[in-house]
């Protein structure tokens, strides 16, 4: 199983580098949390793009949209550090990726690749 970011889905939603990365974890299996999924939604909506239809690809693949938990709230506060460049949404991610056990899928090249972080670029 793994976790996606939002920055992953959406890089393989637009066919951009990692992609095929992307691709291939989505077909072994995963879950993308609630928040980062809003965003995915947003990023889609707000490019004048069918929601409908990419909401359709991602689920095709079983990808689990995982609620978010009180101790994924409570891990994404403790983690946050004052000009760390990590939003909520990352640092939910992030909790979701130790809560399952799953390495988490990311685009964004902010958040390193120490421990359970794969960089898809």
């Amino acid at each position: 199983m793994n976790v996606f970011d939002a920055s992953a889905l959406l890089s393989y939603l637009q066919g951009e580098d990692g992609s095929a990365m992307v691709e291939a974890a989505l077909d072994a299996g995963g879950a993308c949390g609630a928040a980062n999924w809003s965003e995915v939604a947003q990023k889609v909506r707000g490019h004048g793009r069918d929601w409908a239809l990419a909401r359709s690809l991602l689920l095709s693949y079983g990808l689990v949209i995982e609620p978010v938990t009180v101790d994924d709230a409570e891990h994404a506060a403790r983690s946050w550090h004052l000009g760390q460049g990590l939003s909520l949404a990352d640092r939910l991610c992030l909790a979701l990726g130790d809560r399952l056990d799953a390495p988490v899928l990311t685009a964004d090249r902010t958040w390193g690749d120490a421990g359970r972080i794969r960089q898809i670029r």
